[in-house]
């Protein structure tokens, strides 16, 4: 899978949540791709997330929100997972 598919898989997996208004995709592979730990294939990804609900939530919970939606992607094509709310 490609940045693109992916980006695209993880925004509509996301927008289906009705709490999430928006969501900004970026792709930070490139920050990673001398170390020693990068697989290819796998991206890190950072997620800018607009959703009023998770963003006053704890952040413990308001992450594992994120992460149960993602948990598929996670296992196959991230290798990292950033995310702020705002």
């Amino acid at each position: 899978m490609d940045i693109n598919q992916l980006s695209k898989k993880i925004e509509n997996k996301l927008l289906n949540d009705s709490s999430i208004k928006n969501v900004k995709i970026i792709d930070n592979t490139y920050k990673h791709l001398k170390h020693n730990s990068h697989q290819k294939g796998k991206f890190h990804i950072k997620l800018e997330i607009n959703s009023d609900i998770l963003k006053k939530t704890n952040r413990i919970k308001s992450n594992k929100v994120i992460y149960k939606i993602l948990s598929e992607e996670l296992k196959t094509d991230i290798h990292s997972l950033q995310i702020s709310f705002i």
